[in-house]
Formats: structure tokens, C-alpha cells, sequence
């Protein structure tokens, strides 16, 4: 029998993070580490499992030493907190096996990791628990292909406290038919997204059921409408009979490209599914600089009508924007804050272009000489890690100007208020109102109503959706409460 630590590192208040916003909630962080889960489904029963995540519990000597491996997965973001891990399990002579995207694409530049595993974990783990049973480890495990999924086991939900998070996570498929060329997906993925089946997905969607979570589901995939005939044909209405059996216990999440909009019988689908929230790579209007980075999908519609298509149908639009791009004209930074507010996005995630390790843009640039360093992993940290063709200070001028001005209070609740004129809500979900979310409610009154200095714009928002969208209410205060988190993120910049 071998005991296995499995520790997910700390991820810092990031845009993402939503770290000031689930406070409201009394949550500790807003998604789970699926990975790491997903991981310990694969390892043998017999093995005894200890599950660590950093940004809800502190990690202690005692577990470290009690271990025979700790398992340390991570992306980009954790990059500190992952180094800390290592090193603490290195003092205490616990070998260290590590993987993940932060591992998989990074690995070189990472010391005191004794096994590593590159790639996913389909193809590796079968050999890595043989040697480990034989106490003869490799010092690194490579998958040389994109396996197949259906062999993918549910996540180990047993070591989760789910009570410490804001929603839950599952996947459903990987890759992205898309090669966008600042974009890591294809390099860690593929493009032929590979997909679970049916049957795999509706017995995780029970096995997280019979956990006992009800609420939120992310379903993490790169691009969840890459193959759009088998969710039509197969998985939605599959999901639809589930989910109205169950009475809509789930509330999901997902990442989709913008030519959703185009097919309107697969959007009312997934809206009839139980999906209420998507978010979408838009990056930027201008589209010279959409085909800079291969991104024709955008190009191909009219991105405002598509975003107002979808929102109207009842899903909320979240958006991520770049600049830096080598084709951004001077004006880019004020098209990108007329394309925001008219759009009724309000979680606009705005960051500088970098390049990720081993993508086609980091591989242009390197060609180029243009290469500086690393990417951070944060999305709106205002770092690049490249020689932008615009002056540097005008960039980073302008991006501060983008930031400041769409997050600030009066320019932000404006959005919010266009977003609930124009978002449908699914009439389908039922409406619960749990008792955290009172409690949010109540704490957006005292930070957000009295102590912050746009408190006369949550009063407006408060008192227009009360007179004008009253179902809408429990939505317009989650959008507030998140404005709050933003203004926070920006402060750094």
C-alpha cells in the first residue's frame, strides 16, 4: 500500500480568481483543482490519498513526511506557490512526481521536481503506478500522443471539501479545432477535440449529484462546441432529459468559440441544457489584428449582434480582449471600450498579448529576436513578455486607460444595466436563492452601498433592476459584487 499526497499550489488574487468576490459567498476558492481529482480517481483503490488545496488549507511538515510521494500538479499562474511545494517536499526527502500544463510546457525551467509526467495522464499513469508498486521510478514519463477519453475516470469527489468552493468542475472534451497562434490549447490538447461519451458524462453529472453538490458546474473544455453534430444529435438532449429528471441541479458553465451564435438550434439546446454562462474569446475588434493571430472564426460575424444573439437567448456573455497585437492601430485601446460597453459584456477580462511557451507566436518571436522572458500566467498583471511593434509606454498607457475606465463604477453598472435589458433569463432554471446568497446581499450593502466611493451607481443598479427587471435582481447583484472584485485586480496594474 503507498501513500500519496496529492497538492494543488496557490493561485494569487488574479482576475480569474475571483478571490474579493467569493468572500461575499464565505468561500475560500472559486474553482477546483479537476486535474489532481481526476488523477486520484486512476490511482488504485488500495492506496491511501491525502488531498491538499493551498488556497483553502494550509500544508503541514507532518503531511509532507507522512507521504511516500507527493503528487504537485499546477498551471502557469502557480508557478510560486508550486516552487515553495517542491522545495519544502526536497528538505524533507519526499520525492516529488509533478505534471500538469505548468509541468507539460514548462519543465525546464523547474528544479527539485524528482519525476516528471508531460502530457496527460491517460497514457502515462498505468506505467507510473507499476514502477511506483516497484519502487522504481523513472525520472520522466512522456505521453507521446493525445489519448483517447474513455478511459477517463470521475473525479475523486470523496477528497474534495466541496463547501470550501464556489462551483464545481467537470470536462467533457479536449482540444479545439481552432489554431489561434497566441493559444497553448492546440499545443497541450490538439486540434481534433476527443470527447467522452454520453454514458461517461451523464455518470460523472450523478456521481457529482449523489456527492451532494448542487449549483454551478464549469465544464473546463477548451471549446465545448468543437464537434457540434454529436452534441446535437447525442449529448444535449441526453443532458436535457438528465437535468429536467433531476430538476436542474446544475446551473453550467463553459468556454465556446463566438460561431455559437451561428447555430442557433445547438444554442437553444444548451440554454435548454442548463447552461446560463460562456465565455468567449472576442480578443479585439480590429480585424487586421484578428488575422494577425488566425482568428477567422471572429471575423466571419458581426461579434456585438452575436454577443447580443446569445445573451438574448439566455446566456451570459463573458468576454476575454487583448492588445498588444502587431497590427493594433493607435486608436485600438478607445475601439476596445466602445466595443465593451455597447457589447453588455461585464466580465471583460482585458489583457496585454504574451506568448506562451512552445506556441506559434512564441516560436515567430523567437525567429524575430523579439523574446524577453516567461509569461507571468496572469492575464491582467499589465506584463508582456515580448517587443511590442507599438511604442511600450503608448501600450501600456492605453491598456491602463482600457482597465480603468471600463471597471470603473460608472462606466461598469452602465453595462450591467444593458446586460439585464437585454439577457433573457432561462425560464427553465428554476429559481433558489440559497442562504449565502442573503448573506452576499447583505455584505454588497455595506461594502458596495456605504464604504466604496461609486456607491451612488449600486444604489441606481439596485433600485433600476428592483423597479424594471426584478427577477433579474439575484443576477445584478453577482455583477455587482464582481465589478468590486475587478476594481481590486486593477489596483495592481
Amino acid at each position: 500500500m503507498k501513500k500519496i499526497l496529492l497538492v494543488n499550489p496557490e493561485t494569487p488574487s488574479t482576475f480569474w480568481s475571483f478571490k474579493n468576490a467569493i468572500q461575499f459567498i464565505s468561500k475560500k476558492a472559486s474553482d477546483i483543482p479537476l486535474g489532481l481529482l481526476t488523477v486520484a480517481s486512476m490511482l488504485p483503490q488500495s492506496w491511501e490519498k491525502i488531498f491538499i488545496d493551498l488556497n483553502i488549507e494550509k500544508l503541514h511538515d507532518k503531511d509532507i513526511e507522512w507521504a511516500d510521494y507527493v503528487f504537485l500538479g499546477g498551471m502557469s499562474i502557480q508557478l510560486d506557490s508550486f516552487k515553495k511545494v517542491a522545495r519544502r517536499c526536497n528538505g524533507l526527502e519526499t520525492p516529488v512526481i509533478a505534471g500538469g500544463p505548468l509541468v507539460t510546457t514548462e519543465h525546464e525551467r523547474l528544479v527539485g521536481i524528482d519525476h516528471l509526467v508531460l502530457g496527460e495522464a491517460e497514457s502515462i499513469l498505468p506505467k507510473l503506478v507499476e514502477d511506483i508498486e516497484h519502487d522504481n521510478v523513472k525520472a520522466v514519463y512522456q505521453c507521446a500522443d493525445f489519448p483517447l477519453l474513455h478511459t477517463t475516470p470521475a473525479p475523486m469527489w470523496s477528497l474534495l471539501k466541496q463547501n470550501k468552493y464556489a462551483q464545481m468542475s467537470i470536462q467533457y472534451s479536449r482540444g479545439c479545432p481552432f489554431d489561434c497562434e497566441f493559444c497553448s490549447i492546440v499545443l497541450l490538447n490538439g486540434r481534433n477535440p476527443r470527447t467522452k461519451s454520453k454514458a461517461q458524462l451523464l455518470a460523472e453529472l450523478q456521481s457529482l449529484y449523489d456527492s451532494g453538490w448542487r449549483g454551478n458546474v464549469f465544464i473546463v473544455d477548451d471549446n465545448f462546441i468543437g464537434k457540434k453534430q454529436k452534441l446535437k444529435k447525442e449529448v444535449l438532449p441526453a443532458l436535457i432529459d438528465w437535468s429536467q429528471q433531476h430538476q436542474y441541479p446544475f446551473q453550467f458553465t463553459t468556454e465556446a468559440s463566438i460561431n455559437l451564435a451561428d447555430d442557433i438550434d445547438l444554442l437553444k439546446l444548451m440554454v435548454k441544457a442548463g447552461f446560463t454562462h460562456i465565455f468567449i474569446g472576442i480578443e479585439t475588434p480590429n480585424h487586421e489584428s484578428l488575422a494577425e493571430c488566425g482568428k477567422a472564426q471572429n471575423q466571419k460575424l458581426d461579434m456585438i449582434d452575436a454577443v447580443k444573439l446569445l445573451q438574448k437567448e439566455g446566456l451570459r456573455v463573458s468576454g476575454g480582449f487583448i492588445v498588444g497585437f502587431d497590427h493594433d492601430p493607435p486608436s485600438i485601446f478607445e475601439q476596445q471600450i466602445s466595443f465593451i460597453q455597447k457589447s453588455g459584456i461585464v466580465t471583460a477580462m482585458v489583457g496585454l498579448l504574451n506568448a506562451p511557451t512552445g506556441t506559434k507566436l512564441f516560436n515567430r518571436l523567437k525567429s524575430e529576436d523579439r523574446l524577453l522572458n516567461l509569461m507571468s500566467g496572469d492575464n491582467m498583471d499589465g506584463s508582456i513578455n515580448f517587443i511590442p511593434k507599438m511604442k511600450y509606454q503608448e501600450l501600456i498607457k492605453g491598456y491602463k486607460q482600457i482597465v480603468t475606465t471600463i471597471y470603473s463604477p460608472k462606466a461598469y453598472y452602465e453595462r450591467v444595466k444593458l446586460f439585464l435589458k437585454e439577457y433573457k433569463m432561462p425560464v427553465k432554471i428554476p429559481l433558489r436563492i440559497k442562504p449565502e446568497e442573503l448573506h452576499a446581499f447583505f455584505r454588497s450593502i455595506w461594502k458596495l452601498g456605504i464604504l466604496e466611493n461609486g456607491r451612488r451607481y449600486y444604489w441606481k443598479l439596485v433600485f433600476y433592476t428592483l423597479f424594471n427587471h426584478p427577477k433579474k435582481f439575484p443576477t445584478a447583484i453577482t455583477m455587482a459584487i464582481y465589478g468590486f472584485h475587478f476594481r481590486k485586480v486593477i489596483q495592481g496594474i
